[in-house]
This record gives C-alpha cells, structure tokens and sequence, in this order.
C-alpha cells in the first residue's frame, strides 16, 4: 500500500503533473547522473522500493522538488511501512500458528508471487548489477543458523524481487552468465527452504527454475548441485525411485571433478539407492562419497547449504545407514554428526535423533524408539514441528506397533 504523503504518491504526483510517462521520467534521471529504468520509477510509485540518498540530486534536479521535502517523504514512507510491518507480522504470527498446528505450513504468498516473476523474467532485457547478487547468494547460503525457515525466506523477499528485475533487464552475453549463475545458487536456496517446510509443490516448481537458470548459465558444478538439492524432495517425501533419478543425474553432470556439488549427488544417491532397498547400489554409492570427501577441501567443504562439510556427509550417511538397516554404521554417524554441529541447528539435531529412534526400532526396541522420538518431538519448537521433520516422525509412527505407536502418536497429536 502507497503511503499517504509519501514519496510514492509525491513522485506519481509530480510525474503526472509534467505530463511525462515512466520511461520519459527514467531517461531524464539518467541524464541527470544516475542510471535509471522504468523499473526503478515503477518501484518507487508503487513503495515496492524507497529511493536511497545516492538518488536525491537527481530526483531534485528532475522533479523540481527540494531535498528536504524529497527527505521527508521518504521518512514518512519509511515510518508507515515499519507500521505496516509491524501489524502485518502480528497478524501473520496469529495466522501461521493456527494454520501451522492443522495443516503443518502454509504457502507465503510473497513467495510465491516472485517465483512467478523470476520464472517469467528468463528472457533479458537490460544490464544489472551481478556483483550484488553474488552477495546476495553469499549472504544467504550459510544456513538457518537457528532461524525459523518463514523468518529466512522473509529475508529474501525484497533481494528476490529485485532478481527478477536484473534478469530481465540483463542483455550482456557474459554479465547474464554470471547473473544467471548466482540466481540457480539463490533460487535453489529458496527450493530447499521450501523443502524444509514441507511445502513440496512450491519446492519443486523453484527446483525447477533454479534447474533452468543452472542450464542457461552452462555451469556443471552449479546444475549439479540444484539436482542433488532436488532429489532431496521426493526421497524425504516418499518417491525414492523418482529421487534416484534426478541423484543419478546430478552425478552425471557433476562428472570426474571432485567437487562438494559431486559428494552431495553420490551422498544424496546413497540415500535413494538405499530407500529403494538396492543394498549393493548404496554400498557402492556410499564408498564413492567417502572417496569424494578425501579429496575435496576450501571452499568445496564449507558450512553452508553450497558446501559438502564433514558433518553434513555424516548426516546423509546417518539417514543412508538407517534406511539399510545397518544400525551400527548409523549410530556412528550420528554421533559423528552431532559432534561436528557447533550451531544451534534445531532442524538437523532433530533429524539425527529421529534417526536414532529409527534404528532403535530396528534393533526391537520399540518403546525406547517411541520415548525418545516423543521427547524430541515435545522439545521441538512450535514453527519447526511441520515439514521434514514432522514427515520424517510419521514415517518412523507408522512403523512402531502397540504401546509404542500410541505413545508417539499422542505426542505428534498435542498442540
């Protein structure tokens, strides 16, 4: 919503007053010192974005209004969105727990609508800055680092929006290259976050367009990665044949280079291989991982969603051991894994203790499996009791019997 009396409505105003279309008003800022689009007036008009300081001697200069009232509008704008925000947040905090505790997510209309935008903007159109979305990627790769996944894709909304923007406004051959790399890296963070909440249309559709963008830009390593991340959704959900497939294919592309890209396909077909009970196959799979993870090191093992570290092989392992029924090699990933998790990491810690109640009921052990699945499940947080995890703890129920099932049941069933 357009503050009233804010820089919006005063620019709208003062552009119309001259008789001048958008783009009329973008050539004469441009002219004024400051490359400008139809897209940043557009922005503007509409308070999507608030023009910064660097941009008050042209705005001055072409719309004949004085900095101090071009200042004060901006505050003004400034003031009712963090109002806005305010009242919005409330409300989408009483919503999303209500909606949370009965369907397990909800879909983030913002989310979703640049998505759409970002899909649609694929062909170019003029230059944009890829230095800045390559620090957009850098910002956001590293992970939850204790935040809710809503509160991380909250965070992206705006540099989102401004992506779709610069993809189509991107006409330079090796600038798009570039651009269109960090946008598979940004969109595919989008797709896990997605993943994570359970919301697996929504995932599957970013995975898509971050696979597109991983195309265009001809970059193995990054297309790999995209289609490791994106088997990742039909193997936590239930389709382990489909996520072999698409595993399958990330090895492919990653090819002979060792790469963090390359052990996450392997690890990840591990996974699937072993969820389809082709024993041999994980085995094989698995001892490809180990022999990847030698050889890789720098930024090939960070901690981040881009990288393959020490304690996320652990993880994959831990879940690849599980499915096959080897309790002994999970349990030592597991505590391998838990180990090497220094950051608060809610989600992770409780997938690997659902691991462990899995090969607990493997071993017979109903009831212990049930007590400490609940125990996880009771300590949880409320925004993290859906997605993943919550599939990962149903998975695990409808395999426990008698007391056990009903134990777990009741707990997964409180509010």
């Amino acid at each position: 919503m357009v503050t009233p009396d804010g820089i919006g409505q005063l620019l709208r105003a003062e552009r119309e007053r001259a008789g001048r279309s958008r783009t009329e008003q973008a050539r004469r800022l441009t002219a004024a010192g400051r490359h400008c689009t139809e897209e940043n007036v557009k922005r503007w008009e509409l308070e999507t974005r608030l023009p910064t300081p660097v941009w008050y001697p042209a705005i001055v200069s072409v719309y004949g209004l004085g900095e101090e009232q071009v200042r004060g509008a901006v505050a003004a704008s400034r003031w009712y969105r963090k109002q806005q925000k305010e009242s919005e947040d409330v409300e989408r905090r009483k919503f999303l727990g209500g909606a949370a505790a009965t369907l397990g997510t909800v879909a983030l209309p913002g989310i979703a609508q640049a998505r759409e935008h970002i899909d649609s903007a694929l062909a170019p159109s003029s230059e944009a800055d890829v230095a800045y979305f390559e620090g957009v990627f850098e910002r956001h790769r590293g992970g939850y680092a204790g935040r809710t996944p809503d509160a991380v894709l909250g965070l992206m909304e705006q540099d989102l929006e401004e992506l779709s923007v610069a993809l189509r406004r991107t006409r330079h051959a090796g600038a798009r290259g570039d651009l269109v790399r960090a946008a598979a890296g940004i969109t595919g963070l989008v797709a896990i976050i997605q993943h994570d909440r359970g919301d697996l249309a929504d995932a599957h559709r970013w995975f898509a367009i971050a696979e597109n963008v991983a195309r265009e830009s001809g970059d193995l390593r990054t297309l790999s990665w995209v289609l490791a991340r994106r088997a990742m959704v039909p193997l936590n959900y239930g389709a382990p044949r489909q996520a072999a497939e698409y595993a399958h294919a990330a090895v492919q592309a990653a090819g002979c280079t060792p790469t963090g890209a390359a052990a996450l396909a392997s690890a990840v077909h591990a996974r699937a291989l072993a969820a389809l009970t082709d024993v041999d196959g994980a085995r094989k799979a698995i001892a490809n991982t180990e022999s990847l993870l030698q050889r890789i090191d720098g930024d090939e093992t960070a901690d981040t969603w881009f990288g393959y570290p020490g304690q996320k092989h652990h993880v994959h392992l831990s879940q690849a051991y599980t499915l096959l029924g080897d309790t002994k090699a999970a349990y030592r990933h597991q505590d391998a894994a838990l180990a090497l998790t220094r950051s608060p990491s809610v989600m992770t810690r409780a997938l690997l203790a659902l691991d462990t109640a899995a090969c607990l009921r493997t071993d017979g052990d109903h009831r212990e499996a049930a007590g400490m699945a609940a125990g996880v499940w009771d300590r949880l947080p409320a925004e993290h009791r859906s997605g993943l995890v919550r599939t990962r703890a149903t998975v695990l129920l409808d395999r426990l019997d008698g007391p056990a099932h009903k134990h777990l049941r009741e707990a997964l069933e409180a509010i």
